[in-house]
């Protein structure tokens, strides 16, 4: 593969304005192609797109796109995903990669078996902050981790017409929210939890408007977290370790600051982006790409795929199913 990388965007709405954004600031990509069945047009002007598609499968089939971005609602993921792997499109899809586990096993076997890249844009893993934090984990700063807890918690208008109250597209704040803290807290212990306890108040429409779950893993740790659509909260992710902590400020899923306490020692974290974010997990896909991997090392196929089959436990738990399962 030689010259830039070109991209193909499926769902051109808010999310993927933030990645047309900081693709200007990732060398060697370009955004070449959009493909939209409700109209493109401020997308396509915005970030000068230069090939439009009406239709996904006319982008798909286009031999000059190198991979495909999915940004799409929820529901919508694994069919878009389907489809690009079967052509032996390269595909980074928003979080959560799908809405189930049955889904998501289903992508990771179509891209052992098409020896196609896919990946779950998990931005926050790949931001500065985080290849810090790693290392002082590593070095065991704060020493063994005991305890987490964190909440991504935020007041929205109530409207059932939007998405993240609809079922029909897989709302709640568990598939949009709660993706952050329990990606984060695998990352942290480098492993899954072994129990899950889980609370929710459901809304009217049946999905979940505020949730808190405990997690518990084998070497005794826990992490706590609280998601919701109808308070704001601290929005931090705090580590808690037999020497010390790690606070991550908010919001920790797009975190730039932290500050670190072990005994007398003190350090503030400070790691700005470059531009807001994305650039690091969009360098991250091509460089993956580029060396034939199916797969990133820091977002593994098991790493979402466990993270699918947790969701699913708690959605069981606190009552969550979604019509189209």
């Amino acid at each position: 593969m030689s010259g830039n990388f070109r991209w193909g965007v499926i769902g051109p709405g808010r999310i993927a304005g933030k990645f047309a954004a900081d693709m200007k600031v990732v060398e060697g990509a370009e955004i070449y192609a959009v493909a939209s069945r409700s109209g493109a047009e401020k997308f396509v002007h915005d970030f000068e797109i230069p090939v439009v598609y009406d239709s996904y499968e006319a982008l798909v089939q286009d031999p000059k796109v190198d991979g495909i971005y999915i940004a799409t609602p929820h529901n919508f993921h694994f069919e878009n995903a389907q489809m690009c792997l079967q052509a032996g499109k390269a595909v980074l899809c928003e979080k959560p990669l799908t809405v189930n586990a049955r889904q998501a096993q289903r992508l990771i076997q179509l891209s052992n078996e098409n020896r196609v890249f896919l990946m779950e844009a998990l931005w926050t893993r790949y931001l500065p902050l985080y290849t810090e934090v790693r290392k002082l984990l590593d070095e065991e700063a704060i020493g063994e981790v005991v305890a987490m807890q964190s909440t991504f918690c935020f007041k929205s208008i109530k409207d059932e017409k939007e998405r993240w109250l609809n079922p029909d597209l897989a709302g709640g704040t568990l598939l949009d929210l709660g993706v952050y803290p329990i990606s984060v807290s695998q990352w942290v212990m480098g492993e899954n939890p072994v129990e899950v306890q889980s609370q929710a108040v459901l809304d009217s429409t049946g999905v979940d408007i505020v949730l808190a779950a405990n997690l518990k893993y084998s070497t005794g740790a826990v992490s706590q977290f609280t998601t919701s659509f109808i308070h704001k909260a601290r929005n931090d992710f705090a580590i808690y370790g037999t020497r010390g902590k790690i606070i991550l400020d908010e919001p920790f899923w797009g975190g730039k600051k932290g500050v670190v306490s072990a005994g007398p020692r003190h350090l503030d974290l400070e790691k700005p982006f470059r531009s807001h974010g994305f650039e690091y997990e969009i360098e991250e896909a091509v460089g993956c790409i580029r060396e034939g991997r199916l797969e990133s090392p820091s977002m593994t196929h098991a790493d979402s795929l466990a993270n699918m089959q947790l969701m699913d436990t708690i959605r069981e738990q606190v009552g969550v199913k979604y019509p189209f399962e």
